[in-house]
């Protein structure tokens, strides 16, 4: 196997604890690398779901990165409070139902700096970039919700809400619009493509699958979790290599957030655009496609229940290319450390990669291991992130 499993049992402790723990700030790695294991943490315990929690990362990592360039060159004691300062700032505007955590978090931060000028002046530069910040996104607005369910007068429709119809009209990062990597349609159902992708997750998705090995199982377990801590759980393993600086950090950190926020952006702007149906829904429906090689199975069930957005294109898929990409342009292939995470769906698992395209092709995967995906979603995500990292890359490659 490329991915190498072991059991990091931590005694009835998930992500959240372990990210506290990580997070201690009198034993540091640095001030970026603990804020965002802190956030994590927090964002974890708000319960805030995954295009949301992209999003805060994307502002919060942004502007710790120009709090860091506003004081470049000062003593750490400068650059440390400014960095605190703005996450606080930005925390407090996002996470409001988190106050005493966050300022809590914040006092630890700042009890490790000496009194004076040098705190208080790290401190209003923090400050005034997570205020810079918000005011350039002011217009990224998140729009409230227009989704109209299809259906005729009369008719019964499952009536749980959609996942973030609205984040199509955010505005983005680095891309021109949320259509500038839009993809084309899926596979037609009357192609030799579709019965491929469809014959695929019905064999190794189904939840009573004889096909699936254990360890693809445990692969989909792990890749159930989706929140930007699993992520940044990768590209901490590039940000601690040896003779890396805070600056570095600092601006890889925002250079990923913002590659998986506009990875999210365009995302659901091609699921809503397509709106494709889950395998559940096709395979249930086998008979209604025109392919005569999609048997029906009526009582068909994947391995997790699927989230309640279209399918294609994958949005796990896309998030791993694109963090991937920016990892590669920031170290190169050669020089590229081990990569590792966890994840609280799979018990305290810690997965490692050799390589960044083994990394990639797990996480594409596993969605089709759960049964809420098919290949050709998740090969089109990946295509999409690895395009969008490219532009997050190319932000790095300017930054001062």
């Amino acid at each position: 196997m490329n991915a190498i499993s072991i059991r990091a049992r931590i005694s009835g402790v998930l992500l959240a604890g372990a990210l506290a723990a990580s997070a201690a700030f009198d034993a540091r790695a640095d001030a970026i690398l603990d804020w965002n294991a802190k956030t994590s943490e927090l964002v974890a315990e708000a319960k805030l779901g995954t295009p949301p929690a992209i999003r805060l990362m994307a502002l919060t990592q942004t502007a710790a990165s120009e709090a860091f360039d506003a004081v470049a060159g000062e003593p750490s004691q400068v650059i440390d409070a400014a960095v605190a300062a703005a996450h606080r700032a930005m925390l407090v505007r996002l996470l409001p139902s988190q106050r005493a955590a966050i300022d809590a978090a914040y006092q630890a931060a700042l009890a490790q700096l000496p009194e004076g000028p040098a705190r208080a002046s790290g401190i209003a530069a923090g400050e005034r970039a997570a205020a810079a910040t918000l005011a350039r996104r002011a217009d990224d607005a998140v729009t409230g919700e227009a989704y109209r369910p299809h259906t005729s007068p009369g008719a019964y429709v499952p009536t749980s809400a959609p996942a973030a119809p609205q984040w199509p009209q955010r505005k983005p990062w680095l891309m021109a619009s949320a259509a500038q990597f839009r993809p084309g349609p899926p596979p037609a159902l009357a192609s030799d493509a579709w019965a491929r992708d469809y014959n695929e997750v019905k064999t190794v998705g189904a939840r009573a699958s004889t096909r699936r090995t254990a360890e693809q199982t445990e692969i989909a377990r792990f890749w159930e979790y989706s929140l930007p801590a699993i992520y940044f759980g990768v590209v901490r393993a590039v940000a601690e290599l040896p003779g890396r600086d805070i600056a570095r950090n600092a601006r890889l950190y925002a250079a990923v957030a913002q590659g998986m926020d506009d990875a999210m952006i365009a995302v659901f702007d091609a699921k809503y655009h397509y709106g494709f149906w889950r395998p559940v829904t096709a395979i249930r429906n086998g008979d209604r496609d025109g392919n005569d090689a999609t048997e029906r199975d009526a009582a068909w069930t994947p391995l997790l229940d699927a989230p309640l957005h279209p399918e294609y294109p994958s949005a796990h898929s896309i998030l791993a290319a694109a963090v991937g990409t920016v990892l590669v342009a920031e170290v190169g292939n050669g020089s590229m450390p081990v990569l590792s995470t966890m994840s609280p769906t799979a018990k305290g698992v810690v997965r490692r990669w050799t390589s960044v395209e083994d990394f990639i092709a797990e996480v594409a995967n596993a969605r089709i291991y759960e049964g809420i995906h098919y290949r050709t979603s998740t090969e089109v995500g990946v295509e999409m992130g690895r395009r969008i990292g490219a532009a997050a890359a190319a932000m790095l490659a300017t930054a001062p």
